[in-house]
Order: C-alpha cells, then structure tokens, then sequence
C-alpha cells in the first residue's frame, strides 16, 4: 500500500504521519465494507495532535510510531501525554532543534501540512492571519497535492466557512479550523488509502505564503479607514498581537470590534498616529479611522506583560482585594491544584505564582479556563481574564468577583423607583431594557402603571417606540451572531439558568411582593405559583441542557420574541423564555402593559446571573405598538404568545405575512368542568371552587362552565355559595386575603358589563355580580345557574370570578360530553368521579390539550401546556416546549 506522511503546523499546532496496510469496517446496520487501512508514523504535537492521533486510530488505522516535542519547563506536551496511556513505538525528541531536523529532513516546512504516499507528496494550507488582515468574507485551508513549491500543486480537498465581523484567529480556530481541520487529516488519509484522492489542477499565480507576522511587523497604522485598522488588530489577535504607542509606551490592542450606533460618553486619550484622540468609555477604547467611523477595543496589555480593560484606562490604584468566605476559600484550593497540574514544573503554587512566567502558554490558557468552568460551573469565565489575571493571587480576586457578579454590577447601572411596602423597600427598575443596559425609550414617553389594590400610581414606566423594538431585535441579533450564548456549550448554558433561577430564589420575596402590588395576586399565592413555579420552570429547562439534548440534529430558531399576559406576570415569562433561551436563543420580550415591573426586575436578576448582554431584551409598551412590530420584524424568526384569541389571529396574520415566523399561540379558553354524582362531594366543591376563583379567576384554564348532575346540582350550589361567604376579599399584603382586586380598571368594567348580560338573558345570579364597596378594583366571587346552552355567558369566558352552572340529567355522559365539547376552545378541561373507568372514558373525548381528573389547576413544569382548536397550537413546558424553539435539520451524506 507504500507510505503516507502528513505534517500539519497552525501557527501553533502540529502532526505529521506515515501510512501503509488494508482492513474491514462495519456500519451501525452491521453491512462491512472493505477499504484500505493504513500504518501511520505521527510527527506532531499539542491537543491538535491528539485529536488526529485518536481518531485515525477509531476509523481503524494503525499507529506504530509517534514523534513528538520533547517537555517544555518540565511539562510534556498533550500528544506525548496522550499516547503514554495508549502507546504505540514512541519516539520523544530531544529538543526544537532535532524536531525541526527531522521535519526538515522530510522537506516539510512548518505553517504545512504535507503528505507521502509512495513518494508523492501533499500539503495543507492555512493563513488565517492574512485572511482577516485583508478583510475577506471566507477563510479556509486547502490540501494541496505537493510539487516543487509545495503549495502550488494540484488541490486534494478544500474546507471553507464564513468570516465573521469580529472574528479573530482564536474564534475561527476554535470554531472552524480546528474540528473540521481534524476531520480533514483523517479523510484525507482514507482518500490515499483508498486510491480516491483527487487532483484538481490549479495556477501557481499567487500562490505565495507569508509566514506568522513577527511583533516588529505588527504596528497599527492609524491613518487608514476605521474597518482597515479593525481588520489588523484582529488580525494579529492573540499572537503576536497588534500594538500602539500611547503616553510613550507599546500597548497591545486586544478584543476588536465595529462600533454599531453611537459612541457612548467618555475620556479623550491621545494614540500616536491616530486621525484623532481615541475616548476610554465604560464599554473599551474607542479609536477612529481616517473615514471618521469609530471601532471598539476591549483589552490592553502593556509591556511589562499586564493586561487590563480598556475601559479602566485611567482608573487609578487597584482595586480593592475582597475577603472569600469558607466555600470561596475552598473553590480556591480547588483552582490551585488546577494550576498545579498545569504548571507541573513548579514545586508549589504561591499566591505570587505567576501563570506565564512559569512556563505557561496558549493552550495552557484554554485548558485553565475550561477546567475551571468544569469545576465552578455557571462561572463566565473567558481567556482574556487570565491575560488580565496573570498571578494566581490575581486570579482568584478575579475570579470570586466574577462568581459573586461583581463584575457586572459594576457595568449595569439601574434608576430604580422604590417603595416601601410589605416590611421591605422594594427596589423596581423601570425603564426600557436593551443590549444589557437600561434606558428610556427613544421618544423620552413613559406611562403609569397602577396598583390595583388602591389605583395608586406605583412608577412611571418607560413607553417603547417602534425604535426601540428595532434596537432590541438588533442587539438580540448581534448577541446570536457574534456573542458567546449561541456558542456556548449547552451545560454552560444551563450553569447560568440555574444560577438565574437561584437569584429568583434569593429575591423571591422582592419579586412576589412586586407582583402583588403590580397584578393584584394575593401575596402569598405570589410567592407560591407566581414566583415559585417561575423557578422551578427554570431549573427544569436548565437541567435539560445538562444532558446530550444539544447533540440531536436541532438548534435554536435565532431571535425569538415574546408577548406575555398580565395574569401570571412572571409565570408567563418563565414559562416561555425558559425553553427559549435554554434552546440557545436570544430574546426580545414584551410584557403586558399593566403588570411590566416583574419583568424588568427579571432582567437586573439576569445581568447578575451572567447571561451576556443582548441575549435578553425587554421592551414595555402597547401591544399595538411593541407588540406589532415585533410581529412584523424581519429579524424575528419565532414568536410565542399567550393572549386573547383575536390577537392571536392577528399575531399569526403578521408573522405569516412579514416572513412566515414559527409560531406558538396559548389563546382564550372556556374550559368546561364535569361533576357527577359519585364524586366526593368535600373535593369537588373545594377544586370547583378554586377552578373559577383561583387568581381572582385570571386564569387561562379556569373552568369557564361547570356541568353539574341533576342529582346533586342544589346541593353543590348551596354549599359553594357557604364557602364564598367564608372568603375574605382584601389588601392582597395581607396574609389572610383569600381574594384580591381584578387586575386593572377596564377588566372589572368588562366583568361588571359580563354579569349584566348573564342577568339579561335569563340565568339566575346566584350571589355576587358586583363591584366590592372599597377602594380599588374589587369583584365579589359570582355565581349564575340556570345558564342554557346559546347564553352569551355559555360561550365567552369571563376571565374573572364569575361561575357559570349549568345542570345535566342523571346519568347522561353522552349528552354532557357533546355540551362540553360544544365550543371554540379547547384549553383545559375537568372530570370528577369516583368511578375510574367513566374519569377515563370522559377524559379521552374531552376536546382539550390538559384534562384534570379529580383535581384542578394541577400544572407541572415536566408537563406540556396548550390547548385546541382556537385556544391556539404550541406547547409550553416540558419537552415540548423545547421543540417550540429549535430547528431541526436533516443532514445526508454519501462518499
């Protein structure tokens, strides 16, 4: 079969291989195929190497020799580590010089990777480096079948992939070259081996390679456009970094971006050689090319090796080291054993211990920073923090910040409006929440929103423009292109939804006692279902992602948007965001525009948790306004919303006509209620009950007609009506209160008029059907019977406390099922009785997505949610939630 050598050098990786023999391998359906197997001599390194090593030996080839880079201060290389564990012939060289040699001498040149097979050489391609420099949209590398240049013969395979704006070496290495350079070097063995390889002729003009840029060579010059000097910095991002001279001194520029929008406040600073000063902001160093266009850097490093933030240019002293308590004094054990066993060479880790001037180097980095994150999970922790970190004193006060939050809290700044209520000081931002930050809507317009309590005005709340919506989905955008969330590894992903949702628990109080006065919700049912289940939906969907879901063929939708009702405020939110954003998304949430104020306490919550800026983006306003335009944006790709029927019909119209958006809809309900006879009469009155009165009845499921049996219909009434005068209507604060006020004005207008109607028609008011004499907007629990089949009331749902009865005769399941199914709806629905085969009869013919039996309001985060018909299709919770915010793709292969 001869031999096959390949070597492969990325400005820092290397491997190199010789082949020979033949084999059998069999597919999953256990069909065998016959192809070549091939004897391989590695000459490579780092975890490059390893990977190559590994898989050349899965697809059934043999290693029988492995040349590697001798220890480095003591520390041996990840390939030489890897293979003493699974050894072929190893060969360690003795020093750079004698690998260099050896390379040499099989003509290799290092940036190549070269290939022998019989004789004939092949090599591989690649100058990432040149490729941003020069700005071009694509990158990739190239097999080349070897001649005297090397690089100018006939191409075996090519790889290539989309640059991004600010993509660096390290970005389309991690992302692109390194998996897919791996499974180059293996098919390209298999197509020698095989006799299948290619040779596609091409012209020697421009086929020129520049070796890595030396830091002599790597200035910037500033008197070029903005995108030009953008394009060089990152370039040379990390090695061997592109520099400057400011206040007299080298300073490498690190983190480069456009700047999008307008440049934010800050502090001039003279950069030699620039069109004009630079400007320190809160966000990094703004610089600006000769177009006057600004770009953005985020990290400084200066010559004594110390990196800082941009933005802390001009802050003076250090910061202030913080005191770790028990458990931080224990994570910071951990970390220094990590350290330990990275820097092996060196007799014990002190706090003086510096990371690089002990021998570490790039890859030590990345291995740093992943071992950590395995450890600390939830912790957001990126390479350049240990550039800026370099002691290991130094990292753990970086890292305790970074744990606590700290770090963001020093970035987020927040005009809360206060109050005292409830034995606490409540602490609620109100204004428009995009890209991280919190600001007023573009127009400068605010609204009250009103406690219903009292109608007293709680705060003024931003009103977002049409402008603002179009910010948002941008940033939004901007954080699934090119930030870190949709990247991040799934289990990260559910690190920082369980840090989220363990905030929500830490401020659970504050957000129950915020929803209280901003919805009307009693309190301690707040603090039960609002906030509690709003922590439990985030958890569960968290711990989703701690398995290999992310592995199964799907991936988020991109920018989502979120419309969420004013009953369960926060609830809502959880319930949809959760799935959304543990599927990889980023969001553009609109909360109702009379309960806005959870929501936005949310957000504050989700900075501190450490979800990136732009991922989540929350916009108060009008649903006309807000809403509609995120039904018609372009960049929306999915829409969930949980509302009334006729916007939903709306929702769907815009979404199908503006760009077809995925849609998931949970609309109006009239969920009937079945009581027969043999049903523990003590239970179905207390669940009956709380079915309508539940939430001051705002509740999506609530039993919006009760059919009780003929036999028992007085007596169930009369003692309904004796427990509603046992309920106490009141201050929703008061831990006593049973039944708080509607949640604003014009819904108990709506309630009040609804009553009227049932009188009009001919059903008898049982009890209630009026305002409560008090401040506020307060509704006696009502109760109507002798409702008939064509009522108004029979049909549309009250949204309220109102208990619409109507009698079937004994004994006819039938014709109280087809008067049950006998609607629009299809929400929820109920049963009881004791008798466990008619529960199971009624509840399959029962057109609706959730039926209680024996029970009611018995909801699950693991169970999925939705109705029929014009309740509207989409699930949310469980796992089919999940589904409402991935895509799923079919990928088919043939060789």
């Amino acid at each position: 079969m001869g031999s096959l050598l390949i070597h492969h050098y990325w400005g820092r990786f290397a491997t190199t291989f010789t082949v020979i023999s033949q084999g059998v391998w069999s597919d999953l359906t256990g069909v065998h195929y016959y192809q070549n197997k091939l004897k391989l001599a590695i000459i490579g390194q780092s975890l490059f190497g390893q990977e190559v090593y590994s898989n050349l030996r899965k697809q059934g080839h043999k290693v029988v020799g492995v040349f590697t880079v001798p220890d480095k201060d003591g520390k041996a290389d990840p390939l030489g580590e890897f293979i003493l564990f699974s050894p072929p012939f190893s060969i360690f060289l003795s020093d750079w010089f004698t690998y260099q040699i050896v390379c040499k001498s099989l003509s290799f040149l290092l940036l190549r990777c070269a290939l022998i097979a019989d004789g004939v050489f092949f090599s591989v391609y690649v100058c990432v480096t040149r490729t941003l420099i020069h700005g071009d949209k694509k990158a990739g590398f190239t097999v080349f079948w070897a001649d005297d240049g090397l690089d100018t013969g006939p191409i075996l395979l090519q790889r290539e992939c989309a640059v991004e704006p600010n993509d660096t070496v390290d970005t389309l290495y991690n992302r692109f070259l390194f998996p897919e350079g791996i499974k180059a070097m293996v098919e390209s063995v298999q197509l020698i081996a095989d006799g299948k390889a290619p040779r596609v002729p091409q012209s020697e003009e421009g086929a020129s390679y520049e070796g890595i840029q030396k830091k002599s060579n790597a200035k910037i010059n500033l008197a070029q456009p903005a995108e030009a000097i953008h394009n060089w910095i990152r370039g040379h991002d990390k090695v061997p970094g592109a520099w400057t001279v400011i206040d007299g001194q080298t300073v490498t520029l690190y983190g480069s971006s456009m700047l999008g929008g307008s440049v934010p406040a800050g502090q001039p600073l003279e950069v030699e050689g620039a069109s004009q000063p630079g400007l320190v902001t809160k966000n990094g160093l703004v610089l600006y090319g000769t177009d006057g266009k600004p770009l953005l850097v985020k990290n400084l490093q200066f010559e004594d090796g110390k990196m800082i933030p941009a933005s802390k240019y001009f802050s003076s002293g250090e910061s202030s080291s913080v005191e770790l308590t028990d458990d931080e004094k224990k994570m910071a054990s951990e970390i220094r054993n990590i350290w330990k066993s990275i820097l092996s060479n060196v007799p014990a880790i002190e706090d003086t211990t510096d990371f690089f001037k002990s021998g570490a180097a790039s890859m030590d980095v990345v291995r740093l920073v992943e071992e950590v994150k395995q450890k600390c999970a939830g912790v957001q922790l990126q390479t350049e923090d240990v550039y800026m970190a370099t002691t290991f004193q130094d990292f753990i006060q970086m890292f305790v910040r970074k744990l606590r939050g700290e770090d963001q809290e020093e970035e987020l700044v927040i005009d809360y409006a206060t109050k005292d209520v409830n034995n606490m000081t409540v602490k609620m931002p109100y204004q428009c929440f995009i890209n991280g930050q919190f600001e007023d809507a573009e127009n400068g317009k605010s609204y009250q929103t009103i406690n219903p309590t009292d109608g007293s005005v709680i705060c003024k709340v931003s009103y977002a423009s049409v402008g603002d919506v179009d910010r948002a989905v941008e940033a939004a955008k901007e954080a699934y292109d090119n930030g870190p969330w949709g990247r991040m590894n799934p289990r990260d992903r559910g690190s920082l939804l369980y840090k989220l949702a363990d905030l929500m628990e830490e401020h659970q109080e504050e957000l129950a006692t915020i929803e209280s006065i901003d919805s009307g919700a009693v309190y301690t049912l707040a603090l039960k279902t609002h906030v509690g289940m709003s922590i439990q939906t985030f958890r569960y969907f968290a711990g989703w992602f701690h398995t290999d879901y992310n592995t199964r063929g799907t991936r988020g939708c991109f920018v989502c948007a979120i419309v969420i009702p004013w009953n369960y405020p926060l609830m809502m939110l959880a319930w949809k965001s959760a799935a959304c954003l543990a599927a990889g998304n980023t969001l553009v949430l609109k909360p109702a525009q009379v309960t806005p104020l959870t929501a936005l306490k949310f957000a504050e919550l989700s900075v501190k948790a450490g979800i990136p800026k732009g991922v989540i983006n929350i916009l108060p306003g009008s649903g006309g306004m807000v809403g509609q335009r995120l039904s018609d944006h372009p960049d929306i790709r999915k829409l969930g919303f949980t509302g009334s029927t006729p916007i939903g019909k709306q929702i769907m119209k815009s979404c199908a006509v503006s760009n077809l958006k995925k849609v998931s809809l949970e609309l109006g309900g009239k969920s009937p209620l079945i009581i027969f006879s043999d049903c523990d009469m003590d239970k179905a009155v207390r669940m009956g009950m709380s079915s309508v009165y539940f939430n001051k009845g705002e509740n999506c499921i609530a039993a919006g007609r009760l059919f009780v049996e003929e036999s028992i219909h007085d007596e169930y009434i009369s003692r309904v009506v004796e427990e509603i005068k046992k309920m106490k209507i009141g201050d929703p604060l008061d831990r006593s209160t049973d039944h708080g006020p509607q949640n604003h004005k014009a819904h108990l207008d709506k309630l009040l008029e609804y009553c009227e109607v049932g009188i009009k028609e001919g059903a008898t008011l049982v009890y209630g059907g009026k305002q409560v004499d008090r401040p506020g907007y307060f509704m006696e629990p009502t109760v109507f019977t002798d409702v008939e089949d064509h009522m108004f009331i029979a049909k549309e749902e009250s949204f309220g406390p109102v208990m619409v009865v109507s009698k079937f005769k004994n004994g006819d399941v039938e014709g109280v099922l087809h008067r049950a199914n006998d609607t629009e709806y299809g929400l929820a629905s109920g049963v009881f009785t004791r008798d466990i085969n008619k529960a199971m009869y009624v509840s399959e013919r029962l057109e609706a997505g959730t039926v209680f039996i024996n029970t009611y309001n018995k909801t699950d985060v693991a169970s999925p949610f939705g109705g029929f018909k014009q309740s509207g299709f989409g699930k949310d919770l469980g796992e089919d939630a999940l589904m409402e915010y991935l895509k799923t793709k079919a990928v088919t292969v043939e060789y």
